[in-house]
């Protein structure tokens, strides 16, 4: 019998679920949807997903907020409507995707909380640039933590075509405006053409002062949109990264520490601005990350500085004393390239067991980057259910092109990116790319699924040599075992999460963020399927 009290329960909730401003789609009700709506941010998401969960709060926060502006948040039960997520290409949960309609969908890239939802969103419901007046620019420039705003005049066109270009290249990070009002421009201490980066926090704005092109002004913003001592975290990671710029991690347990230490190594951060960007981390929310910077991931206050661009580690010695004097020699020591880089690897194997190269760090020039070959190299973590779910598949996928005899073009490899320092910064697990034969500096990142008849298409349309392998789909009794792994992804997720040290390595190194997310709970792909 039901009581007083059950019922009570079951009306409250059935209320909470229908105020909810995430709309629930099924393949009957998402097309008219996304049709009726000019713009939607939805995600595709599994009940059981440890990902999903951490958004949900932030996604509903986030919605409440958009609904004023007319952009509406949906959600799609993958375990329900398999052929609908199938359809869209979803791989892993969450996957969120933006529509402007049925036909123009575009990846979500922006961070799982509810600001960074609403930021990106909102600059997606605005044109590239905005046109401002005299009325609307003082709300504009605090639309958001980061705004550009050129000043020229209306038939200089050079101009306006340059900052147009970087505006459409870089929208999903920053909002843009342009004036061509020179009252307006001289109200801002500034005169045609002139651009204005402002900011909610440091000096508050930042004036351009380089020649006026696309990868100028393209470096200025990234630079110029970091805090001169700032913070990691889910919706700060990967802007660090983007910056091409060395990154100074500061760990420190309390809020009180970080604030002195910041203080304390102010006016290094002032002399390297440019050079290295700083920024502290909780160490008790992110401490596992220090792992990954070759640091104790148990001994803070601690001091790190990441190459972001080839992603070496630089740690420092953590029994010396933080100061402002012994971190200012270790920073222009680093500057001055007189630190050497700590390399953490697994000893080389002794010998290749089977089709697929086990690469580590001390190995990985010597077969990634051999310029003889293409090489198909896979980035996992040994906890990743997905990283499980793919090696028998990748097992038959490195022994069909030895089997035809193209040991000499190509190699299949995998690398435990979790106990391996390697060149790329990983975002997630699992990541395959391909090193092309003669173009190792460009590698091309694997985005489809994860079947061996679409990788074999990859390797012949991004490889060098064009090497083809045939692949018969084995039959339904042989494909069981894999079927089951797959099916096994949920516990897998589950269990990749039960730590926050394994959820912090998932989520960052790495959503990376890193993305993941070493501290990223975000971007970054951060899918339960990395």
């Amino acid at each position: 019998m039901r009581t007083f009290a059950t019922v009570a329960i079951g009306l409250l909730s059935a209320t909470l679920a229908s105020a909810s401003d995430v709309a629930s789609l099924t393949k009957d009700t998402f097309p008219d949807f996304v049709k009726d709506n000019d713009l939607v941010l939805a995600e595709f998401f599994a009940p059981w997903c440890g990902h999903c969960k951490a958004l949900a709060p932030e996604y509903e926060e986030a919605a409440t907020t958009l609904k004023e502006k007319n952009i509406r948040l949906a959600k799609v039960d993958c375990t329900e409507e398999a052929d609908l997520c199938q359809s869209f290409g979803v791989e892993g949960y969450p996957t969120l995707k933006v529509f402007r309609g049925p036909d123009n969908v575009s990846p979500y890239s922006g961070a799982r909380k509810a600001p960074a939802i609403v930021s990106y969103m909102t600059k997606q419901s605005l044109p590239a640039v905005s046109i401002l007046t005299a009325e609307t620019l003082p709300d504009f420039k605090t639309a958001d933590k980061v705004v550009l705003v050129a000043y020229f005049e209306a038939d200089d066109k050079a101009s306006n075509t340059t900052f147009t270009t970087v505006a459409e290249k870089l929208r999903d990070d920053y909002l843009f405006g342009a004036s061509n009002d020179a009252a307006v421009a001289k109200s801002e201490g500034v005169t045609f053409p002139s651009l204005v980066l402002y900011k909610s926090f440091d000096e508050g704005k930042t004036v351009f002062s380089e020649a006026f092109d696309v990868e100028t002004i393209e470096k200025f913003a990234k630079t110029a949109s970091i805090p001169l001592i700032g913070e990691v975290g889910p919706e700060t990671y990967a802007g660090y990264m983007a910056t091409g710029i060395p990154l100074a991690y500061i760990f420190a347990e309390t809020e009180e520490e970080r604030t002195s230490l910041s203080t304390a190594l102010k006016n290094i951060a002032e002399l390297h601005r440019g050079k290295v960007s700083f920024a502290t981390i909780d160490a008790k929310a992110f401490g596992a990350h220090a792992g990954n910077l070759n640091l104790k991931a148990d001994k803070f206050p601690a001091f790190a500085i990441q190459d972001t661009v080839n992603n070496k580690k630089f740690p420092y010695d953590q029994e010396a004393e933080i100061t402002a004097e012994l971190i200012g020699k270790f920073v222009q020591d680093f500057v001055d390239g007189k630190v050497e880089p700590s390399i953490k690897s697994e000893p080389i194997p002794e010998k290749q067991e089977g089709p697929v190269q086990i690469v580590v760090a001390k190995n990985y020039d010597d077969i990634v980057l051999n310029d003889a070959k293409d090489v198909l190299i896979e980035f996992y973590a040994p906890w990743c259910g997905h990283c499980k779910a793919l090696a028998p598949k990748y097992d038959i996928l490195a022994k069909l092109y030895t089997d035809a005899g193209h040991d000499d073009k190509i190699t299949i490899a995998k690398v435990d990116a979790t106990l391996n320092d390697v060149p790329d910064e990983i975002q997630g697990f699992p990541t395959i790319k391909l090193y092309k034969a003669g173009d190792k500096k460009n590698p091309v990142t694997y985005s489809g699924s994860r079947s061996i008849e679409d990788l074999i298409k990859f390797v012949k349309e991004n490889g060098k040599y064009e090497v083809e392998v045939t692949y018969e789909e084995e039959t339904e009794e042989a494909q069981k075992p894999i079927v089951e792994s797959m099916a096994e992804q949920a516990a897998a997720a589950t269990e990749s999460v039960k730590s926050a040290a394994e959820e912090v390595k998932e989520t960052v190194t790495s959503k990376a963020s890193e993305a993941t997310e070493a501290v990223k709970t975000a971007v970054a792909d951060e899918h339960d399927e990395l």
